[in-house]
């Protein structure tokens, strides 16, 4: 299932934002809704750019983690496991090995569930 904004349009994200706060929930369904409308970049492509910033930061793992949230997003936009094994491995080159290999191992914990 596509969305036309894949934070607006998810009540399961927007509920999993609102368990780890309320406010911080409806701060991120805001701001975050507002700058998944912008219209030039399409949904797919701006939720494998969210997981190659989840890359850089390390967030991927812990409490509120966003780096599965941002994998499922893509997935439901018509990203496969494929596509963002190709872009952890992409992400090696520009954001170093270290980083991506933490990524892997989570993907490859989503996965195996």
């Amino acid at each position: 299932m596509t969305y036309k904004n894949a934070v607006l349009d998810d009540q399961d994200l927007q509920a999993g934002l609102a368990g780890i706060n309320p406010k911080f929930g409806d701060f991120c369904t805001r701001v975050a809704g507002e700058a998944w409308g912008l219209p030039l970049i399409d949904q797919k492509t701006k939720a494998l750019i969210t997981i190659a910033i989840d890359v850089v930061n390390q967030d991927q793992t812990g409490p509120g983690s966003p780096f599965a949230a941002h994998v499922n997003m893509a997935m439901k936009q018509g990203a496969t496991k494929e596509e963002i094994e190709e872009l952890l491995l992409f992400m090696c080159v520009y954001a170093g090995f270290n980083k991506a290999a933490g990524c892997f191992g989570v993907l490859k914990e989503m996965f195996s569930e």
